[in-house]
This record gives C-alpha cells, sequence and structure tokens, in this order.
C-alpha cells in the first residue's frame, strides 16, 4: 500500500471540520458534517464502489460487489465522520513526523506545547515510525478519520487487486456518534450485513466486543432564598445539599481512579444557586447488575437526604444510553475469532480488552448488526494531544483486507 497516498487522505479528511454539537437536537447535530460526507460520496465513486447512497440524515453507505462464484455471509465496516467537541476541531493543521526519534516532539513553539514520551508512555512503541500530530491548537481528528481512511483505502486496494478473493462487502460512515447519536437513524435492514466492525479502536491491535453499561442522570436539589441576615430557619442552601450528595457516593468509584472492568459515578458538570443545583452524571458498568445497583443508588441516596431534610427537595432523573455488547457478539463469537486470526496472521498482538466506553458498534449489536471494534491507530483522543502512527493506519487497512479474505476462505 503506497504510504504517502494514505498520509495524504488521512491529511485531506482530518482538515475538514467536522465537529458534532451536543446540544443540538437535529440529525446531523451541525451541517459541516456534510462536507466531509459530500467528499466521501464522490470519492467512493471514483475508486469504483458501487450502490453509494448518501441518504438524508447524512448516513454514507456503499458496496463492494462479492467476486467470489460461491456465497459467503455479507460483512460490513463502519466508521464516523463527526469529531469530538470536547476540543475543537477547527483549523486542524496536521504535523507529520518522519522517522520518530522517541525524545519529546514540539507542537507548538510559540504556545511551548509538548507531546513527551515522560508523560505519553505509548508514543515509544512506534520509535521509528512516521507519526502524525496535532500543532497543538486543536484535536486531530484520528477518531475516526483514522477509521474512515482505512476503510476506503482497504475498498481502494480490494478494487485493485481483483486476484484478492472476497464476499460481498458493505460499507457506512455515520454521522454525530461522538454525541451518541451515531447508529440512531442507522438502517440496518438496508445495509444488509449478517456482521460488521467499527474500525474505533485506539492502539495498534486493538479488539473489542465488551463495552460499558451507560446512563446519565440528572440530580435536582431545590433550595429557598431568604434574605441571609433573617435566614434562620427559612433558608435552604441547594448548594450545600448538593455537595452532601456528591460527598456521600464512593469517592472511589470516579473515572480517574478505575479501570478494566471497574465502573464508576461520573460528575461531569454541575451548576447551582442557593435556589436551585443540577448535577449531571454519567453511569457506566460492564455488569449489567451491577449498573443497576449503580442506579439504585443514586435514587436511594436522594430518598435517604429527603428524608433528613424532612421534604422532598431532591429528585433524580436516569436514563439509560447504551448496553454492553458482549450479549449479542458472544453467541456470534466467531466474527470476533476471524479478526484475531487475521491479526496474529500479521504478527499482530491482539489486544483483546473492554472499552471504557462507548461505540456505533454497541447500539448496532443491538438493531440486529452485531459489531465488535478494530484498532484504527490514535491515541490521546479528544484532545491537543493527539496522534496517530501511519503505520498503524496501514496495518489497520490490512487488516480489513485480511478480514474479507479471512471471511471467503472460512466459508468457501
Amino acid at each position: 500500500m503506497n504510504k504517502q497516498h494514505i498520509i495524504d487522505r488521512f491529511v485531506k479528511y482530518v482538515t475538514v471540520d467536522t465537529e458534532s454539537d451536543p446540544n443540538n437536537p437535529a440529525f446531523p447535530s451541525t451541517e459541516k458534517q456534510w462536507n466531509l460526507a459530500r467528499i466521501l460520496e464522490k470519492e467512493l465513486k471514483e475508486i469504483g464502489m458501487e450502490d453509494v447512497e448518501l441518504d438524508e440524515n447524512c448516513y454514507l453507505m456503499a458496496t463492494l460487489p462479492s467476486n467470489l462464484d460461491y456465497e459467503v455471509p455479507t460483512i460490513g465496516f463502519v466508521a464516523h465522520i463527526d469529531t469530538s467537541p470536547d476540543f475543537t476541531g477547527k483549523d486542524v493543521k496536521p504535523q507529520i513526523h518522519e522517522n520518530y526519534d522517541g525524545k519529546d516532539i514540539l507542537l507548538n513553539k510559540e504556545e511551548n506545547i509538548v507531546l513527551s514520551p515522560d508523560y505519553f508512555e505509548d508514543l515509544l512503541q512506534y520509535k521509528g515510525q512516521t507519526i502524525i500530530t496535532t500543532d497543538g491548537t486543536t484535536l486531530l481528528g484520528a477518531d475516526d478519520k483514522a477509521g474512515v481512511t482505512e476503510i476506503v483505502s482497504a475498498m481502494e486496494f480490494l478494487i485493485q487487486n481483483p486476484e484478492i478473493k472476497h464476499g460481498k462487502i458493505r460499507i457506512c460512515f455515520t454521522p454525530d456518534e461522538e454525541v451518541g447519536k451515531g447508529a440512531h437513524l442507522f438502517d440496518v435492514e438496508k445495509f444488509g450485513a449478517e456482521w460488521a466492525y467499527t474500525m474505533d479502536g485506539s492502539q495498534i491491535g486493538e479488539l473489542e466486543y465488551e463495552n460499558f453499561n451507560a446512563a446519565g442522570a440528572t440530580v435536582t436539589i431545590e433550595g429557598k432564598i431568604v434574605h441571609p441576615g433573617y435566614a434562620k430557619g427559612k433558608l435552604i442552601n441547594s448548594m450545600l445539599i448538593a455537595s452532601e450528595f456528591i460527598n456521600a457516593l464512593p469517592e472511589d468509584e470516579v473515572p480517574e481512579r478505575t479501570t478494566g472492568y471497574e465502573g464508576f459515578f461520573h460528575l461531569h458538570h454541575m451548576e447551582g444557586k442557593v435556589e436551585q443545583t443540577k448535577l449531571h452524571y454519567i453511569i457506566r458498568d460492564h455488569d449489567m447488575d451491577q449498573f443497576n445497583n449503580r442506579k439504585k443508588a443514586m435514587l436511594d441516596l436522594a430518598e435517604v437526604l429527603n428524608a433528613k431534610q424532612g421534604k422532598k427537595l431532591i429528585s433524580v432523573e436516569i436514563k439509560d444510553q447504551y448496553f454492553n455488547m458482549k450479549e449479542k457478539v458472544v453467541p456470534v463469537m466467531h466474527i470476533v475469532d476471524i479478526a484475531e486470526e487475521v491479526m496474529k496472521d500479521m504478527g499482530i498482538t491482539p489486544l483483546i480488552k473492554p472499552i471504557r466506553g462507548g461505540t456505533d458498534g454497541s447500539q448496532l449489536s443491538y438493531k440486529g448488526l452485531p459489531c465488535p471494534n478494530i484498532f484504527a491507530g490514535g491515541h490521546n483522543f479528544h484532545g491537543r494531544y493527539e496522534y496517530v502512527p501511519v503505520e498503524s493506519i496501514i496495518k489497520a487497512t490490512e487488516v480489513i483486507v485480511g478480514i474479507a479474505q479471512k471471511v471467503a476462505v472460512k466459508f468457501q
């Protein structure tokens, strides 16, 4: 595969601003996502993909027809075009560092922004490789434009090398994954694959089929404002009650103190005055029973504190967001085994671990499209220190090609 061609493609994608907006109920949440979708629509037609369709909701689907004389399952590959609203994706200026020497990378001289292996140790495993970084003022967008690059490049490679045998492949690029809506309007029936893979993981080798069960919780505390000089027995400070609620939850069950399969309560923002305070939490756990216990714990805590106050001042609204796809993937575990075998055949050590987050694949699995997640190669997503080794993008592209070949052989 042509390294410079892949670099050029990736740079073209990341320099298109596609940041999504969690506060806009429209679909997609930002008009600018259409800009990349239309670029990709044109490019897919140019490389020879068939049934290229960009629908009214900004989902782009296309087909690579089978070149076999026998039937095998139709498989799919999925990536998202939006970037996270956690950090700006406007005016991305990628920097390419060839033959990385294992030392600090100066991202921005004016602001003294440094990407250092002293802090980001994963950098050292890419010594000697070509690394693409930001200029320190934006995110990069490898999440998930690396995945988009890999899927387009793999399809182009298969079209240009017809001697490589494969069954029918469907691809889809989705909007709004970063704001939790990426699979909401995904038409699984129209997609028509028996299973798929999201190309949305991080470091080389990642292969994931477990993720958090997730819910969002809004805790509303009502207070009462009176003149502080005459407040005794009358004023109710909602912020102080809120602090009591916060401190009553387990102090070690937070994101910064948990790992692996451990769940958490995460207070991600709050706003408050004496009269009313709102706490906004996300609740996460891999185990469904523990997930339900976490939700119950918040409701029970509200009841305890309301009883202490002698009146109902605290209300908790909880909404489920997504669930652990393990339940849907384990019955068809061969789809994970195929990806694992391909990686091993290529000399890549599979890193099979739970996702401490969510993925389009979770929602798609529950909609009837089992969908494990494969590495896209990037690191430090959603911030100024995001980077991706070009060699990882190439390897992920080769994994897609390898899976297509493996399916053709296994179902012969």
